[in-house]
């Protein structure tokens, strides 16, 4: 088995680049944007290690996340 990514939904990019960037020093990897879709996805990594990745998912309508 192999690990790709972890997929997190996030309600606000700035805050959540702040926290996984500043806080735990991960780098942004990638960047897609999807106007169709109306989403943002945004790959981040550890500096030294990018096989493993963690994707920011930012629906740009808002989800009902509870």
């Amino acid at each position: 088995m192999k690990y790709l990514h972890t997929m997190i939904r996030v309600k606000n990019v700035e805050e959540s680049l702040k926290f996984f960037c500043e806080g735990l020093g991960l780098k942004e990897t990638r960047r897609m944007e999807n106007e169709k879709g109306r989403f943002t996805l945004i790959f981040m990594a550890a500096p030294n290690d990018e096989k493993a990745e963690i994707e920011l998912t930012y629906n740009w309508d808002g989800d009902n996340l509870g």
